[in-house]
């Protein structure tokens, strides 16, 4: 069975998280990923909901156009019951769901076990093409709550974190994004 970048091989060390340096896309899902691991290994625990929900919208979307496929009426007769369905209807509220809740998120967290606050977190990061400055920000996961407190954003440049070879340097990387999320943690401590 093939190792994930990051996992522990069969001799005990750690295998180092590659990136192809010429693919933003690439070194966006090791960075997200990343951070994903650090939150988490802070003591947050993942909110998985609103993936439940689109992957439930998903499933009824099959549903519907399983459903049109052995229809009495084949396709072109009941094409606009697909497009009113699947096309408009739920690809709509996808959408909207991508559009208003996720953004640019990358982790929805709930709050720590024993802790006095209410709401979880959102992570987001912005990778913007053609550019090496990543931001990431931690923010409320509901920004309404009498606890919601400021978010917080730091941007850098991907090479601080990549050598030459497109290996990513996790101790520095692991120390901005735990000194972000103790950041957040401190406003968290001065607004009460």
């Amino acid at each position: 069975m093939p190792e994930k970048k990051g996992e522990m091989s069969t001799n005990g060390k750690t295998n180092p998280k590659k990136a192809n340096l010429f693919d933003h896309n690439s070194i966006k899902h090791i960075l997200d990923e990343s951070v994903s691991e650090i939150v988490t290994s802070k003591g947050y625990i993942e909110d998985v909901r609103l993936s439940n929900i689109r992957l439930l919208i998903g499933a009824v979307i099959i549903i519907i156009a399983l459903f049109a496929q052995f229809y009495n009426k084949k396709f072109p007769e009941n094409r606009n019951f697909l497009i009113g369905c699947i096309y408009i209807l739920f690809n709509g509220i996808l959408q909207l769901i991508i559009y208003t809740k996720e953004k640019n998120a990358i982790l929805f967290t709930y709050p720590p076990p024993g802790s006095f606050n209410t709401t979880g977190l959102v992570v987001s990061s912005k990778l913007p093409r053609f550019s090496d400055m990543y931001t990431l920000t931690v923010a409320s996961a509901d920004p309404q709550s009498i606890s919601a407190k400021p978010p917080v954003e730091f941007t850098k440049s991907v090479t601080q974190w990549f050598t030459k070879d497109g290996v990513l340097v996790e101790g520095l990387f692991w120390k901005d994004v735990e000194g972000l999320i103790n950041e957040y943690a401190k406003e968290t401590k001065k607004s009460k």
